[in-house]
């Protein structure tokens, strides 16, 4: 299961080695361990030029997800589930509004993505479905913070 982490030029060192090991810890709790995972912990700057181009929204995000297994082509990888991309900057902000540290935030927004590379929707999809993948994000957080096991 390979899951393959990058960080930007001027985005603070985090453990990348700890982020991995969650990202692979994800990945075994949701099965797909066989699928490959692209990490990006990016600043605002990056973050509101891929929200503008891909969302039209021309603003900073805390995450998004590139599902490689959707579309025209989205059956000639199976092995590649997509890429998750991290605003660090956005991610420090929330935490600091949520009383979190930055790596429980982080971990928030990898479940997050992660879900989303897997078709869970929240905004759009009617109340139950958005509910749905709270639940989701909320349990395996809080098995990843070892709060809870499976």
């Amino acid at each position: 299961m390979p899951v393959h982490v990058k960080r930007r030029r001027g985005i603070p060192q985090t453990n990348a080695a700890k982020f991995r090991y969650r990202a692979q810890r994800l990945m075994k709790l949701l099965e797909i361990e066989d699928k490959e995972l692209s990490i990006l912990l990016t600043d605002d700057s990056e973050m509101t030029e891929l929200n503008r181009s891909f969302r039209k929204r021309n603003r900073t995000t805390d995450v998004l997800a590139f599902s490689q297994l959707e579309g025209d082509r989205g059956d000639l990888h199976q092995e590649i589930l997509g890429d998750v991309v991290i605003c660090v900057p956005q991610a420090k902000r929330q935490a600091k509004r949520q009383g979190l540290s930055l790596s429980q935030e982080l971990t928030v927004l990898l479940v997050h993505g992660t879900l989303h590379l897997l078709g869970h929707e929240h905004v759009g999809a009617g109340r139950r479905a958005a509910a749905d993948m709270r639940r989701e994000q909320n349990y395996l957080v809080a098995i990843l913070d070892g709060q809870t096991c499976r």
